[in-house]
């Protein structure tokens, strides 16, 4: 994606993932993070008895001095973000614990999410912080270790809190048995399953290391689709193809229907990184 991601230390029941850099990089990392939210949910919705496919959901977490601007007056600006991406998004009424920073609560489809966060980072560079940010920072696990099941578990508040090996099990326990509620509605749900994200739209020059060339060599790879699917890739006047060139950095060129072919062929050219995103957008398509 080209943006600089940072994860914070693993020794508590959630971790922050810091995004940086100029706006279109946050884009593509989002997307890409988005991405591999849903395959988890649709992965975990195979041995699951659960008919409707949950929302990606992803908290934020934004300096409180930005988050009027966000909101808008009388809630003018987050009503349009939601109105003209279809993503739910929740601003927290409280700071968490310990900072100056609010949890925003996006969730809905990839593509709502990327636009959302589009749109955040947007105001976010339009209104930059004022006075300064304490941010949040997860309390580590140092609470008492029980065992129970051959499994480790950390008590906080009410809940039993596996250590981190076993959450990847606890998610997929989470998305068998936990009934989906709508945004907004609180339910007790399974500690340590939130994704907290901490946004930086900060425009940064890109960074040239001597002796490396500052972007890896354009190649070029061939597709063919099914004629019957390849409108779905397209969009209504050429919107998810825009979408897709836009998201992966590629250039994507669709051949001409040739009479008697049942397949199309499509050209991605970029670097192996965008024609890699690109290839993914277009499969998920």
């Amino acid at each position: 994606s080209g943006a600089r991601i940072n994860i914070s230390e693993g020794n508590c029941p959630e971790r922050i993932v810091t995004i940086t850099g100029p706006t279109d990089a946050i884009f593509k990392a989002f997307a890409m993070i988005a991405y591999k939210f849903e395959e988890d949910i649709t992965n975990s919705m195979s041995n699951s008895t659960a008919t409707s496919k949950p929302p990606v959901t992803l908290r934020l977490v934004v300096p409180a001095s930005q988050c009027g601007s966000l909101i808008g007056k009388g809630g003018s600006k987050i009503k349009e973000i939601r109105e003209s991406t279809g993503a739910q998004v929740q601003v927290a009424g409280d700071m968490l614990p310990n900072s100056t920073e609010r949890a925003v609560t996006i969730s809905g489809t990839p593509d709502a999410i990327i636009q959302c966060v589009k749109q955040i980072c947007v105001v976010m560079l339009e209104s930059p912080p004022k006075g300064a940010t304490i941010p949040y920072r997860p309390k580590p696990a140092s609470t008492p270790v029980i065992f129970a099941g051959g499994q480790a578990y950390t008590i906080q508040g009410q809940y039993a809190i596996p250590h981190p090996d076993q959450l990847t099990k606890l998610h997929q326990l989470a998305m068998q048995q936990t009934p989906f509620t709508p945004l907004g509605q609180t339910t007790p749900a399974f500690p340590g399953t939130s994704t907290t994200l901490r946004l930086q739209a900060i425009t940064v020059f890109p960074c040239i290391c001597p002796g490396l060339d500052a972007s890896p060599p354009a190649s070029t790879h061939e597709l063919t689709i099914p004629n019957d699917l390849i409108g779905c890739i397209i969009g209504r006047q050429g919107t998810k193809i825009n979408e897709i060139r836009q998201m992966s950095g590629a250039q994507i060129k669709i051949a001409n229907a040739t009479e008697g072919s049942s397949e199309r062929q499509i050209t991605i050219t970029g670097t192996p990184a965008n024609i890699s995103l690109a290839q993914y957008l277009i499969n998920a398509r």
